[in-house]
C-alpha cells in the first residue's frame, strides 16, 4: 500500500487529534478532581449506542471485571454514574450518567465546546459534510481495529 502526501498528512493529523483528546480528557479529570479512567467511563457510557453493563464497560476501558466494578462504585458514589435494571433484563444493571455529571462537565468543557463550535462554523455545509463523513469513516476503522483485536485477529480483518 502506497500512501500519498496527503494521506499521510491526514493520518498524522488524526493521530494528533488523538493525543489531544487524551490531553484534554487529562485536563478535565484533574479541574474535576477525578481520575482519567473516571471520565473515559462516564464518556463510554454517554455515546454508547446501547446501555453498557459494568462488564461491557470494563471490556472497553481494558480493565478487568473487579475493576469495572470499583470504578462503576466510585462514580455512583459521587453521582456520575446510576446503576439501573435492565427493563428486558431485571437481572441485569445498566449504567447511565447522571444529570449531575451532565451539568459538571458541560460547564468544565464550555470554552471547548465554543472553540470547537467556531471552527465548524467556519466550514461550509459541503465540506461540513466532507468532514463528518471522515470522521465517522475513521470512527468505524477505529472501532473494527478495536473489535478485531479483541477478538485476537490481530486487526487483519
Amino acid at each position: 500500500m502506497t500512501d500519498s502526501p496527503d494521506s499521510l498528512e491526514l493520518s498524522t493529523a488524526v493521530r494528533r487529534l488523538l493525543q489531544a483528546g487524551r490531553q484534554m480528557q487529562a485536563a478535565l479529570a484533574r479541574q474535576l478532581g477525578v481520575r482519567v479512567t473516571d471520565v473515559q467511563a462516564v464518556d463510554h457510557v454517554l455515546l454508547a449506542d446501547e446501555p453498557l453493563g459494568p462488564v461491557e464497560l470494563g471490556t472497553r476501558l481494558g480493565i478487568r471485571s473487579a475493576s469495572a466494578t470499583v470504578l462503576v462504585d466510585r462514580l455512583v458514589a459521587v453521582d456520575h454514574l446510576s446503576r439501573d435494571r435492565d427493563p428486558q433484563d431485571g437481572r441485569r444493571v445498566t449504567l447511565s450518567v447522571t444529570d449531575h455529571a451532565r451539568e459538571e462537565v458541560g460547564a468544565a468543557l464550555l470554552p471547548l465546546a465554543r472553540e470547537v463550535t467556531d471552527v465548524v462554523e467556519q466550514l461550509s455545509p459541503s465540506q461540513r459534510r466532507a468532514v463528518l463523513r471522515f470522521l465517522q469513516g475513521v470512527t468505524d476503522a477505529m472501532w473494527g481495529y478495536g473489535q478485531t483485536t479483541e477478538r485476537g485477529d490481530g486487526g487483519d480483518g
